[in-house]
């Protein structure tokens, strides 16, 4: 029974140890995502208020020709704008790409075989000194 009992206390600290260095792990890819979401919602944020800008400008300006060139430069925005999304969106699907290989390599190390036999067998005998002695002789 204690060789059970071993066992399974190994067992335990090996599923203790993967889920430590899976939590370890997730917690990194989640700091990065954030940290990669913030900037991204960051420069969005930039780029709206660039567009709200460019558009009282447009509307501000007095000649065709400048409103035109203020809209265009609207246009360029909203496109660098929606570039910036998808890069977003993007950037969250391959943070969920990155999550399911985490889970996936973690899954296959689940599956573990324990093999119990013997390594090693020892012999030995003993002998009185008396005996050894005589041995020693005869040898």
């Amino acid at each position: 029974m204690q060789i059970a009992e071993q066992r399974g206390a190994i067992e335990r600290g090996i599923s203790e140890r993967n889920a430590r260095f899976f939590e370890a792990e997730a917690q990194k890819l989640d700091a990065w995502a954030d940290d990669l979401k913030v900037g991204l919602e960051r420069e969005i944020k930039d780029m709206d208020r660039q567009i709200r800008e460019g558009r009282r400008a447009a509307t501000a300006a007095v000649t065709l020709e400048d409103k035109l060139a203020r809209q265009r430069q609207v246009k360029a925005l909203e496109a660098e704008r929606n570039r910036k999304r998808r890069s977003l969106f993007d950037a969250q699907d391959e943070v969920d790409r990155q999550r399911q290989a985490l889970i996936d390599a973690i899954e296959g190390k689940l599956p573990q075989r324990a093999h119990l036999g013997t390594l090693l067998t020892i012999r030995w005998s003993l002998q009185s000194q008396g005996d050894y002695g005589r041995n020693q002789l005869q040898d």
